[in-house]
């Protein structure tokens, strides 16, 4: 009996856990939420929304924040912004690494190819925190699976700059963030009305914006969403046909066994 009111005790907190996940930490303000396509059990990436989303992140975001586990080739990859081979190769070659040392024994630099991972911003953790006022802007390869709240936290904090409550304080280089842990965050905001152009002509809205690149910051922190849920499908449907077999092979090898009255 104990045991059971110990199981039943931990399922409640777990249980309240994750309803707590649709809260942010500052004030408990619901996050702000749209329809993903990529959330539902069949879910896929908007592959346009995904194309928009890379443009936000290279023109915005990509200055400060780093994408270290995501490679030039990953863009033309199935399941991602499905970029051609040659647009994918067009927009590594735009970047310069270091590479060697050479014959020389001297370190260079040559455009990026598509085995290159993304370009840091910053060469070291240092630089990237003298650059931002002491803050280090976190690496956003994963930041989506990071985040309590996912997709939803972090569209929710692009938005969610406002006017600091009557009677807070912020210190020079703080912003008050309704969405964000604390709700005192040191990067300013980031997207106004057509900030970018899209080359598809979507209006570049703080919205719209925002729903594009937090789309592709789900799809860069979990690159094999769409293959997870065809696999999980073909699973199901394998244990649904076996479990009609077995059901049928079980009722056929009961019908010879003669009950006794």
């Amino acid at each position: 009996m104990k045991k059971l009111f110990a199981i039943n005790i931990k399922i409640i907190l777990i249980f309240l856990i994750h309803c707590c996940v649709a809260y942010s930490a500052g004030n408990g303000s619901a996050l702000l939420k749209q329809d993903w396509s990529f959330k539902s059990f069949f879910g896929t990436f908007d592959r346009a929304s995904l194309q928009r989303g890379y443009q936000v992140y290279t023109e915005v975001c990509a200055s400060c924040h780093s994408m270290q586990y995501l490679s030039y080739r990953n863009l033309a990859e199935e399941g991602g912004p499905e970029f051609s081979l040659e647009q994918a190769k067009a927009i590594a070659s735009n970047f310069e690494v270091t590479d060697g040392p050479n014959s020389d024994g001297e370190m260079f630099t040559r455009p990026a190819k598509l085995s290159d991972k993304f370009v840091m911003p910053y060469a070291n953790t240092e630089e990237a925190k003298l650059s931002n006022g002491g803050a280090y802007p976190p690496d956003m390869s994963v930041l989506v699976k990071a985040r309590a709240g996912g997709a939803d936290y972090i569209y929710s904090v692009i938005l969610g700059y406002e006017d600091p409550p009557e009677g807070m304080v912020l210190d020079d280089g703080v912003y008050y963030n309704k969405y964000m842990y604390g709700n005192k965050i040191k990067m300013p905001p980031q997207l106004y009305e057509d900030l970018v152009i899209y080359s598809d002509g979507t209006p570049a809205t703080p919205e719209q914006m925002a729903k594009d690149v937090t789309t592709f910051l789900a799809w860069t922190a979990e690159p094999k969403l769409e293959e997870r849920h065809k696999f999980g499908f073909r699973a199901i449907i394998y244990l649904l046909i076996l479990t009609i077999l077995v059901y049928f092979s079980m009722k056929r090898i009961w019908s010879r066994v003669e009950t006794k009255v």
